[in-house]
């Protein structure tokens, strides 16, 4: 039970966290009552794919799927615009923790004799999910972001080309979430691809964003 309890909690956490920076960064309204049941389904579901089925490359993909849905059907967010926020998301999440991976992992916390997995797990759970929240704090204090999500959820939108590359780097996203899990079980050494990954995906969705935003062209 109290395991159960733990993973809920943390895995809340994380799922919160991640609503709460997308919103910010696109200047959307915060529905806490909402964020709270979407990251309650996400946890539970996750808990059954990894403890009672052992599955959690699947569990990942379904997690990522999860966030898509609830972005588009719960917070009301045209579908075109909810896969660009949701590769947004993951790659801003994951590079925080993909880095603070590889720095508890150079301090030695991942060999202690002593150290029980989950608990590290734990652990990095929730200084992503603290870094996160700050940082997704410090964008609405700033009053930063991008603001060029539509309201209407069933309005006609003009795609462009820079929005077809953002909806493009949606595919290269899912794989590189998928794979972290394999690095960080097999290739450790190697572990530097996946926020290296992470930081070049993201660098192109907010790239573009920011062109998006202020009316920029390429001329195609």
């Amino acid at each position: 039970m109290l395991d159960f309890v733990l993973f809920m909690f943390f895995s809340v956490i994380e799922s919160f966290s991640m609503f709460l920076l997308s919103f910010r960064l696109f200047k959307i309204d915060l529905y806490i009552v909402e964020m709270l049941f979407a990251s309650i389904i996400m946890a539970f579901i996750s808990y059954v794919l990894r403890h009672d089925y052992s599955f959690p490359i699947i569990d990942i993909a379904t997690q990522y799927f999860l966030t898509f849905c609830f972005f588009w059907m719960l917070f009301r967010i045209q579908v075109f615009y909810a896969v660009i926020i949701t590769g947004i998301a993951y790659q801003s999440y994951m590079l925080i923790q993909s880095l603070l991976f590889l720095f508890m992992n150079q301090l030695g916390i991942y060999s202690l004799p002593f150290k029980e997995f989950s608990s590290i797990s734990y652990l990095l759970q929730f200084l992503s999910s603290l870094i996160t929240v700050i940082i997704g704090a410090m964008i609405a204090n700033k009053r930063k972001g991008f603001d060029f999500i539509p309201d209407k959820p069933n309005g006609r939108i003009d795609i462009t080309f820079k929005e077809k590359i953002l909806f493009a780097l949606s595919l290269p996203s899912i794989l590189v979430v998928m794979s972290t899990l394999f690095f960080a079980s097999h290739l450790t050494r190697f572990f530097i691809v996946i926020p290296t990954a992470y930081a070049l995906i993201l660098y192109g969705y907010l790239y573009l964003s920011y062109k998006k935003d202020r009316g920029e062209s390429w001329n195609h």
